[in-house]
């Protein structure tokens, strides 16, 4: 046996910011261990896991685009979490177990841990967009047990089978207002780098109300600077970032960073 390792893989990967989290957590907690960033194209992803599937040191990796989609047609197994969401992002290897390949999506369990470290406990949500990143909260505003959900989208159709598929009551509305809720999340890509703002009047949100922007470049998109000036409660795409990776990490190497160093790991990602 020799040093357990996890990676990264995608095409391309030299932009991702897992190896830089997860080499801190590792220095931090003092494990033997190591985590790589390897680039697989899509054409090379069956083989690469045939091959990772018989090495024992490796844990496992973390899945960016574009391999979302073909990895899930090549693992074992999965948790009934990442099957309601339709997307992994992460793939696990438990080499003393026949087909030891499993399928999980850390993305909702970010989400999840980010809003616990605030003390959050909405009740009612609404969620923009209908992607991948919107399922994946959706799967948190169900275990969350959300009363009263909407979902702001262009298309009512797809709004309405995201609430379907998550078995969830709710209503479409259109980009614009966001509704009275304790809790806004922005799923899409608007606000992001190289796309339009996002186009939504915070002002039906009530005092204590939380916006969360799942969009981390840039850090402070023009949402979460409307939140702060009308005096609402944020969080930034880069703390649910660093939180799902932290469950990737503790699903990889059996030690949960937590908020180990957090600070100075968000200083690190932004330097």
């Amino acid at each position: 046996m020799g040093v357990p390792y996890a990676e990264v893989i995608g095409d391309p990967i030299s932009h991702s910011k897992s190896p830089l989290m997860h080499k801190f957590w590792i220095e931090k907690l003092g494990l033997d261990a190591d985590y790589r960033a390897t680039r697989v194209t899509r054409e090379e992803l069956p083989a690469y896991l045939e091959q990772r599937r018989a090495d024992e040191d490796w844990r496992g990796c973390n899945v960016t685009m574009p391999l979302k989609e073909a990895a899930w047609t090549l693992v074992d197994s999965m948790d009934p979490c990442t099957r309601r969401i339709g997307a992994l992002n992460t793939v696990l290897h438990y080499s003393s177990e026949p087909g030891g390949l499993m399928g999980a999506n850390t993305d909702w369990i970010g989400l999840n841990l980010a809003l616990a470290t605030h003390r959050l406990t909405p009740r009612h949500a609404a969620i923009v967009g209908t992607g991948g990143a919107a399922r994946a909260a959706m799967e948190e505003m169900r275990q969350a047990k959300i009363r009263d959900m909407a979902i702001i989208a262009r298309s009512e159709e797809k709004a309405a089978q995201l609430l379907r598929d998550f078995k969830m009551a709710g209503r479409f509305l259109p980009l614009g207002s966001a509704p009275c809720v304790d809790l806004l999340i922005n799923a899409s890509p608007l606000g992001m780098m190289g796309h339009p703002p996002l186009p939504i009047d915070l002002s039906r949100l009530p005092s204590g109300a939380i916006v969360v922007d799942l969009v981390y470049d840039p850090l402070e998109t023009e949402l979460l600077r409307d939140a702060r000036d009308r005096g609402l409660k944020t969080v930034d795409g880069l703390a649910v970032l660093i939180w799902q990776a932290s469950m990737a990490f503790t699903y990889f190497f059996g030690e949960a960073p937590g908020e180990l160093c957090y600070d100075e790991l968000r200083a690190k990602l932004t330097s």
